[in-house]
C-alpha cells in the first residue's frame, strides 16, 4: 500500500505544482492532462479545459505530490479544509472495495468506485470526520 498527499487547486494548478517542483526539484513523468483531454468529457468551456485533471510531481527523495484542480459543478466547492486529499494506491480492487466501504460509513461519496478510462479503479469520498480519501487500484497490474 502507498498514500499520496493529493492537493486540490481552483484553476492554479499548473502553476502552484511548477511552483512547488521550481523549490523541491523533481519531475512531472507523466506531464499535466487537463480536463480538455477526457474522452466523453461533460461540455465545458474553453477556459475549463485547460484545467489540470491531473498531475504527479516525483520528487528525488522518491516522494510524491499529487494535484489538480476542482471541476466547477463536480463535487464541493474548494475551501478551506477540503484542498487536501490522502490518495490510497492500494494492491487490489477488493482491498479498494474493502477500504472504501469502511470509510464511507458515516461520510459521503464523492465519486463512487469505477474502472476509469485512465486505467484505475478508483473513487473518492469524505469520511465522517471529514479527511477526504481518493482510493486507487492500478488496472493495468493485472495485465502484466
Amino acid at each position: 500500500m502507498k498514500i499520496f498527499s493529493y492537493l486540490n487547486f481552483d484553476g492554479k494548478a499548473e502553476e502552484a505544482m511548477k511552483f512547488y517542483q521550481s523549490i523541491l526539484g523533481g519531475e512531472f513523468p507523466m506531464g499535466f492532462m487537463y480536463m480538455g483531454d477526457m474522452p466523453d468529457g461533460p461540455p465545458m468551456s474553453d477556459e475549463d479545459k485547460k484545467r489540470v485533471m491531473h498531475v504527479t510531481l516525483q520528487l528525488d527523495d522518491g516522494l510524491v505530490l499529487m494535484g489538480s484542480d476542482t471541476f466547477p459543478g463536480f463535487g464541493p466547492p474548494l475551501q478551506k479544509g477540503n484542498q487536501t486529499h490522502l490518495y490510497l494506491d492500494l494492491p487490489s480492487k477488493e482491498a479498494v472495495d474493502d477500504a472504501f466501504g469502511k470509510l464511507a460509513e458515516g461520510g459521503s461519496i464523492e465519486m463512487p468506485l469505477e474502472e476509469t478510462f485512465w486505467g484505475s479503479y478508483f473513487g473518492n469520498l469524505t469520511d465522517k470526520y471529514g479527511i477526504c480519501w481518493m482510493l486507487n487500484y492500478d488496472l493495468k497490474k493485472e495485465e502484466a
